[in-house]
């Protein structure tokens, strides 16, 4: 009779976190969408931003372009380091334990932290500038743990048995690796990549002493950038565009979702071996 109680309690306790989650969600995006929708005018998307149509068109090329150069230094960077801890490395070494607490170290530190190391190493010692290099590489340290991380555990969600079957017909380690377990684990490893464009997209903090806020598309890697969410952020400081600040955060949803559902289909696709 206890143990039934306990598990009606642990179960009715799931649901309602559940429940409370996905109407925190609902409330939240409808009242983005509500309120910005009305304000998708043609002039918030001119190509030129100036006062008067405080066009986010500049900070949408520039969300792209940095999420981009985010992504490329720092995904090869964290399935790499990855692939070694799992298939490479001696497992429950003194090295992995150590390089798994630091990643995790790491993944625990404000973005704002990660803004001053940018603005001290990538900024001013490395002379790049602000920048939307500076911040593409420091955006890149940020989400690297994350990436590694979770790449990590679906690599070693992986049965053995896929290995020893692969080995057994012959296939060397780096075949099996990326003919074998790395296909299998791609969901996993493309969930902590949406994780980390969520964190890239969403991200001010670290932005503002690394790309700038100047409001003009970025067209070299040495031009300041201003993203969406730094966009929103001094709109909103400002106090003057707040129908605008959230027509913008409504664009910003629109591409987080688009962003998910196109990396869900590819993990789907990939998984059955489509693509």
């Amino acid at each position: 009779m206890m143990k039934h109680f306990k598990s009606l309690l642990a179960r009715s306790t799931v649901y309602l976190a559940s429940a409370f989650t996905a109407v925190m969600l609902l409330i939240i995006v409808a009242s983005i969408l509500f309120k910005g929708i009305p304000y998708l005018t043609p002039s918030l998307f001119a190509w030129k931003y100036d006062s008067v149509n405080v066009s986010l068109t500049p900070a949408l090329i520039n969300t792209l372009s940095m999420t981009l150069l985010s992504l490329l230094a720092a995904v090869p960077a964290g399935i790499g380091a990855a692939i070694y801890l799992t298939e490479y490395a001696r497992r429950g070494s003194l090295f992995v334990k150590v390089v798994q607490i630091t990643a995790e170290t790491l993944a625990g530190i404000p973005s704002i932290v990660f803004g001053l190391f940018g603005m001290l190493f990538f900024v001013t010692f490395c002379h790049m500038g602000i920048s939307l290099l500076a911040g593409a590489l420091t955006l890149a340290m940020m989400i690297l743990p994350l990436i590694m991380r979770t790449a990590e555990e679906a690599l070693r969600s992986v049965p053995d048995s896929y290995r020893e079957a692969s080995f057994g017909l012959g296939a060397g380690h780096l075949r099996t690796v990326f003919c074998v377990v790395l296909p299998a684990a791609v969901p996993g490893i493309l969930a902590g990549v949406i994780l980390g464009v969520g964190r890239i997209v969403g991200e001010t903090a670290a932005l503002i002493y690394t790309a700038g806020t100047v409001a003009e598309a970025a067209f070299s890697l040495s031009d300041s950038a201003r993203t969406l969410a730094v966009h929103m952020y001094v709109l909103s400081s400002e106090g003057l565009y707040m129908h605008q600040t959230y027509a913008t955060a409504v664009v910003l949803l629109i591409i987080v979702a688009g962003i998910n559902s196109l990396s869900y289909w590819a993990a789907r696709r990939l998984s059955n071996g489509k693509v």
